[in-house]
């Protein structure tokens, strides 16, 4: 497969991911509003921002409203919903010839979707915000729009190479953003472990679940019995749930080694190698082991693990010299 080609689908994919993970965030703490005072609104907010990698151009100034439109709209934001359908579209545009019909023609469509408003007139995004209905209703479509695009691309895409490079890019984006949304909430599940928990804290584990999609699949392993450690174990360890780092870098692994196999890279050694640590850090370790140690760094050097990960896939497959490429 070309470089080009293989970098497109990459990261037409993890774009894609990126814009339903912020749409989600979104959707959660909007109805979370629901339920808080001033003084939680606003580490709600900046923990959301913090959850999102704390984009420069998306501050906190107490209006959740103007912050919203922002992580929405603003294209000078990398994380806003505009931004990545924008970048996700114009990758599978260079990649045509690549995707099946069904694809382009449902990122095309969620792509006019959350256009529109912004090439009609700016006054439309001012009404899709006025209400807290509208926005969590926009939101949705968006979420629903690249399920459905991630549903399409599994069912009508050869399983090859190409759709490799898409999982690859899908479950990078969504490790890193788990690691990093668990992160963001570590000080409000246990810095004080031993206290009572109080009824607003409820609450916080239930967005934290939501924000990963993961409410329902938890409550079918633990009932509805929420405590931070399981939550933890689950999103973290889990090995069945899609959206659990294991089940994201065990994918990716998947995927990483198919890749290999058609490529007949033969210098695809240190890139499995890498992987297969992480994918072996997060299956032989236990919840206990992980919290009974220093949890943020572990979530961080998960972080800088799919970072060095990215970067091996660019140096072995998309960024490499003509020299390496001859050698095999």
């Amino acid at each position: 497969m070309l470089s080009r080609v293989a970098d497109s689908l990459y990261w037409m994919s993890r774009y894609i991911e990126r814009a339903e993970h912020t749409a989600r965030l979104l959707d959660v703490n909007l109805n979370l509003m629901l339920d808080e005072s001033p003084t939680s609104a606003d580490h709600r907010w900046q923990r959301m921002l913090q959850a999102l990698g704390n984009p420069k151009s998306a501050l906190w100034t107490g209006d959740p409203y103007a912050l919203v439109q922002t992580l929405i709209f603003d294209t000078g934001n990398k994380v806003s919903i505009l931004s990545c359908i924008i970048a996700a579209r114009e990758n599978s545009r260079q990649v045509r010839e690549q995707i099946s019909t069904e694809q382009w023609q449902r990122l095309n469509s969620l792509y006019l979707q959350v256009t529109r408003p912004e090439m009609q007139s700016a006054l439309h995004a001012e009404a899709i915000l006025a209400g807290a209905e509208q926005p969590t209703e926009f939101l949705q479509q968006v979420m629903e729009g690249v399920h459905q695009f991630q549903g399409v691309s599994d069912s009508t895409m050869s399983h090859g190479e190409g759709w490799q490079f898409i999982q690859v890019g899908r479950y990078i984006e969504r490790a890193s953003a788990t690691a990093l949304l668990l992160e963001a909430y570590h000080s409000d599940l246990w810095s004080q472990p031993e206290r009572i928990p109080e009824g607003n804290e409820y609450l916080e584990w239930m967005g934290l679940l939501r924000s990963a999609t993961a409410f329902e699949a938890y409550c079918k392993v633990y009932t509805a019995d929420l405590t931070p450690e399981r939550i933890f174990e689950f999103l973290l360890l889990d090995q069945e749930f899609p959206h659990a780092l294991r089940f994201a870098i065990d994918n990716l692994q998947h995927a990483l080694e198919a890749i290999e196999g058609e490529s007949g890279r033969s210098r695809a050694e240190p890139l499995r190698r890498r992987a297969g640590r992480l994918q072996a850090m997060l299956n032989y370790s236990s919840v206990d082991e992980i919290l009974s140690g220093d949890v943020v760094a572990y979530l961080r050097g998960i972080q800088i693990e799919c970072r060095a990960i990215h970067e091996a896939i660019y140096n072995l497959y998309i960024d490499y010299s003509v020299q390496a490429a001859l050698a095999g």
